[in-house]
């Protein structure tokens, strides 16, 4: 890791912010550079802002990095410092400080800085990505919500992209668990994309939870910004969960960056008529681990210290399920959609009875009412 004698600072000073802010406008100038230029020459980090042109490229900058270091641009730093004095809840940390995720600076290309607006204590938490389809199918919203939530009621942070879909079911998942979720923008942190979820990204930082970019405030979404938002998704995790994802998609670009950064990648199968399971299945074919519970998560960080602060009570939901596993009428519904009138032959009650039941089990959240007919929900 880098020293630049500030690491014990949870909050850098704006002479330090101002420094880090023109390191970050240096092209091709990586954390790898910047150490070695450092270590080669047996210098501090402040010796290169009182270094000339020429002393700068013999220690190894090329003329333009020399250049950006020596004449930085004034407007962009002054644009991000007064991003944050704002407002309280921002920050902007760089890669030497504190809250700087250290799974994050084991990657290739960590960010330079980082830009948040809430909880930034979250990026050291134990982290699980998901994401998924921007337009899922009802299992996989499903499945979403459920694993934030059981991921969450087990003591991991959910981290996502603040996408449609499975990302932002994820989050919601997280919250309504009460627990901590990081969404990851691939925007500057004052353009919430996409629009519909300004109003899912205040709930995040109100509820204690954090919003992340690498990119400056002023930013707007651009699409050469997503995969690089992906790589600090995975980056900042211990495993990526795919959730439900077509086989061309920017969910299997943050799996793939899980494995080149020798993370653990999980993936949800599907029925292998779906589009949208491909993804997980060429993950599955490729050695990611196959997720049907949490216990399939978990499994793979026994080394981790787990809380048991699940908020059921076990006892009472094994007997729940043991009870459930008996009821004729729940078996008569598959995971794909049941008519109903197949559903009430099955199991050989009157229309009625069975439209009753259903409607009970819909609002225990068992089954779910789609056109055609019911479908059978997972374990909750």
């Amino acid at each position: 890791m880098l020293h630049t004698g500030s690491e014990a600072q949870h909050k850098p000073s704006e002479h330090e912010l101002i420094q880090w802010l023109t390191i970050e406008q240096i092209p091709r100038f990586s954390i790898k550079k910047l150490t070695a230029v450092l270590g080669t020459n047996g210098l501090q980090f402040a010796d290169l802002f009182c270094a000339s042109h020429t002393q700068l490229q013999a220690w190894g900058l090329s003329a333009s990095q020399s250049q950006i270091l020596r004449t930085p641009n004034v407007q962009f730093i002054e644009n991000s410092l007064q991003w944050l004095a704002v407002d309280n809840g921002h920050s902007i940390l760089p890669m030497d400080n504190a809250c700087y995720s250290n799974l994050l600076l084991e990657t290739a290309q960590p960010p330079v800085v980082l830009y948040c607006h809430g909880n930034t204590q979250l990026l050291e938490s134990r982290q699980i990505a998901m994401v998924g389809s921007r337009n899922p199918s009802i299992s996989g919203k499903q499945n979403a919500h459920h694993f934030a939530q059981a991921l969450v009621n087990s003591g991991w942070t959910v981290t996502s992209g603040l996408a449609l879909g499975i990302d932002g079911l994820s989050h919601h998942g997280a919250l309504a668990a009460n627990g901590y979720t990081i969404a990851v923008l691939g925007s500057g942190i004052d353009h919430i994309y996409p629009r519909r979820h300004i109003q899912l990204s205040h709930s995040i930082v109100d509820k204690g939870s954090l919003i992340v970019s690498e990119f400056a405030p002023g930013m707007t979404p651009r699409a050469e910004n997503f995969p690089r938002r992906n790589r600090i998704i995975s980056g900042l995790a211990y495993g990526t969960l795919v959730v439900e994802a077509a086989l061309k998609s920017g969910s299997l670009i943050t799996a793939r960056y899980a494995m080149e950064q020798d993370r653990e990648v999980f993936a949800v199968p599907g029925n292998i008529h779906n589009p949208l399971s491909r993804g997980c299945h060429h993950l599955l074919k490729q050695g990611a681990k196959l997720v049907e519970t949490l216990d399939d998560i978990n499994d793979e960080f026994q080394h981790l210290n787990f809380n048991s602060g699940n908020k059921c009570n076990p006892e009472a939901k094994k007997n729940r399920l043991q009870s459930l596993a008996e009821c004729k009428l729940l078996d008569s519904v598959d995971f794909e959609t049941t008519p109903l009138d197949i559903v009430a032959q099955r199991c050989s009650m009157p229309v009625a009875q069975v439209m009753s039941l259903l409607l009970e089990y819909e609002l225990r959240g068992l089954v779910t009412a789609v056109p055609g007919g019911y479908l059978k929900l997972g374990e909750k």
